[in-house]
């Protein structure tokens, strides 16, 4: 409904460009705010209308966790047929921003607690797009394990520095995020991330906060599974990352 009334408000005057300015709502809407009018927000979501790109779409993130500026999914918490409330996602290439601005200072305002949940998640989304058993290519790994070691760095920073020690670090933070999008564009995500929707969705948990309440979980599954899988390349990089065995 809210998507619908910004559309109602858009529609009223002349634009050729949309700069989406904010986290990964405010990408997801500017993405859909960018697209030509083919249908309603729900035929959008469900696939009973085309994605047709019209305005320009320029994304600059204030977060450092979604990666939404570089990736081809919009998620919103919809209406099903039978009226049941579900968040989902439009996922299309066309939905890729052309135009990206990474300005690191816009994180200075974010709280701490947002900024380490948006970190969470641009973790996870590097780590599951790296052991991503069918998607993974050479970019994904790639990106996925500078993410991962950039990200990690910083915590190691503020674990010694404390929560402050992230403002010397914000354009690595950023960056990571974006270098995370990246990786997940390419692979996908996984279990984490379909786990996590629900709990979004109904309860209205941060997206940050409720991959991180299933990743650790989910890892030792993966690992009781397949211990000789990808999940072994997957530790090692992480104890070379912390410098550990």
């Amino acid at each position: 409904e809210m998507i619908e009334a910004i559309f109602a408000a858009m529609d009223k005057l002349e634009y050729s460009r949309v700069i989406a300015i904010g986290g990964g709502a405010i990408m997801d809407l500017g993405k859909l705010l960018s697209l030509k009018r083919t249908g309603t927000v729900h035929e959008l979501f469900f696939k009973k209308c085309e994605v047709i790109p019209e305005k320009q779409l320029i994304a600059i993130p204030t977060t450092c966790g979604t990666g939404s500026e570089v990736t081809n999914i919009s998620v919103a918490i919809v209406k099903d047929d039978a009226g049941k409330t579900t968040k989902l996602g439009l996922v299309s290439d066309l939905l890729i921003p052309g135009t990206v601005c990474i300005i690191p200072e816009l994180l200075k305002t974010l709280p701490y607690k947002p900024f380490a949940s948006s970190a969470i998640d641009a973790l996870i989304h590097a780590v599951e797009s790296y052991l991503s058993p069918s998607r993974a290519t050479c970019t994904s790994e790639l990106f996925g394990v500078k993410a991962m070691e950039m990200i990690l760095e910083g915590f190691r920073r503020i674990g010694e520095g404390g929560p402050e020690a992230r403002f010397d670090y914000l354009e690595e933070f950023v960056t990571a995020s974006c270098y995370a999008g990246i990786a997940f564009l390419q692979a996908g995500c996984a279990t984490v991330h379909a786990m996590s929707f629900p709990l979004g969705g109904t309860y209205h948990v941060p997206h940050g906060e409720s991959n991180y309440a299933l990743f650790g979980k989910v890892l030792e599954k993966y690992n009781a599974i397949q211990p000789d899988g990808k999940i072994r390349d997957f530790k090692r990089t992480i104890a070379r990352i912390l410098g550990g065995t």
